[in-house]
């Protein structure tokens, strides 16, 4: 039977999603977690990867388990075995070819920054020293909307067949002195929400102009576009699937 594991986690202690040599990950203490369980060696396959530091709020992976479980029971063993820092938020049957990475309709992903020194939030948000433009912000992502070649705000060598990104939503919001960046795509590049957020706080400081970012977007030159800020202040934080693939 094939499984979908929801979990949530911060990301601080990790080197990314994805299993490395020599760097702890979120895949290799989940997996290690559920083998202890099964008593087996499992491989799980996530939604998408995130980088060393980024946090998660909602993230999908799957997992064939030939043993009959009971999700809620096995949500709560896994979840005693796990580091406080990572949590199992719920478990589904899904049908047999259904994907955790394939099947993904869309992803949203915020990025979350502090215009004031804040210990509450040191490492879960970016410190910006400066206090960037909302409106012009907010025309300048509109330009990001629609299906688009963004390979200027991809990390140079990465394993990718095309850089063509559909965003739905790209909005900076602004609550007292805490500033939060939304974008939703069917796909995201490697490094691409860091790159655009680091992007778009300089057209925000006046060190880029709007019509700047129409021309590195035309240019698929990475260097064009801005410094990636920092990983602490991101989160992905919602993956969208067909209904049609749960099982009741």
């Amino acid at each position: 039977m094939r499984y979908f594991f929801e979990i949530a986690y911060k990301g601080t202690n990790y080197k990314g999603w994805q299993t490395q040599h020599n760097a702890v990950t979120v895949q290799e203490v989940v997996e290690k977690a559920i083998a202890t369980l099964l008593g087996i060696k499992i491989e799980i396959i996530g939604s998408g990867r995130t980088d060393t530091g980024v946090h998660c709020e909602q993230q999908f992976f799957h997992a064939d388990i030939e043993k009959p479980i009971v999700p809620k029971d096995f949500q709560h063993r896994l979840n005693v075995l796990l580091p406080k820092d990572i949590s199992i938020q719920s478990i589904r049957k899904v049908k047999a070819d259904a994907s955790a990475r394939f099947a993904a309709l869309s992803r949203t992903y915020q990025y979350r920054i502090t215009l004031v020194k804040n210990p509450l939030l040191d490492g879960l948000a970016l410190h910006y020293f400066k206090s960037p433009n909302i409106q012009t912000m907010n025309k300048a992502a509109a330009l990001l909307l629609g299906e688009h070649d963004f390979q200027c705000f991809s990390k140079v060598k990465t394993n990718v067949n095309h850089f063509l990104c559909d965003i739905t939503k790209a909005e900076w919001k602004q609550k007292d002195d805490r500033l939060e960046f939304t974008i939703t795509a069917n796909r995201f590049l490697r490094g691409m929400v860091r790159a655009i957020v680091g992007t778009l706080l300089d057209i925000g400081t006046g060190k880029m102009t709007i019509k700047d970012l129409q021309a590195i977007i035309n240019s698929k030159d990475r260097k064009q576009a801005g410094q990636n800020v920092s990983p602490e202040g991101l989160y992905l934080t919602k993956v969208k699937y067909p209904a049609s693939i749960f099982l009741k």
